[in-house]
C-alpha cells in the first residue's frame, strides 16, 4: 500500500489473461491480494541476502508475484509499461526483486 492508500488491483476483478493490473483504493477485495512465492523455494534460510524486517522481503532473491485469484496468475511486465496477470510463462518479466536503497 503506498502513503494515499493506494494498491495493485487486478481491473474489475476479471480474472484473466492479460488482464490489466492498476492502481485503486484499496477495498480488500481477491482481486487486490497477491503472494510472494520465492523463485528458488529454499528450505533453509537463504545464504544470498537477509531479510529485510521492515519491508518482509528478502533482499535480492528473486520471486514471483501471484494473483489470489482462482488462476493464480502471475504480476507480468509488458512492454516496459504495463503490469498484466498472466500465466506462469518462465520469462524474466515475471521474476521480480526487492533491491534495498541504502
Amino acid at each position: 500500500m503506498n502513503e494515499k492508500g493506494k494498491v495493485f488491483d487486478v481491473d474489475g476483478g476479471v480474472d484473466a489473461e492479460n488482464r490489466n493490473i492498476i492502481v485503486h483504493q484499496r477495498h480488500g477485495k481477491i482481486n487486490q491480494r497477491f503472494k510472494v512465492v520465492y523463485v528458488d523455494e529454499y528450505q533453509d534460510e537463504p545464504t544470498k541476502g537477509q531479510l529485510n524486517e521492515r519491508f518482509g522481503l528478502y533482499v535480492e532473491r528473486d520471486f514471483y508475484i501471484v494473483s489470489e485469484l482462482a488462476s493464480n496468475r502471475y504480476l507480468d511486465l509488458i512492454n516496459n509499461r504495463n503490469m498484466v496477470i498472466k500465466t506462469p510463462n518462465g520469462r524474466k518479466t515475471q521474476v521480480w526483486y526487492f533491491h534495498q536503497l541504502s
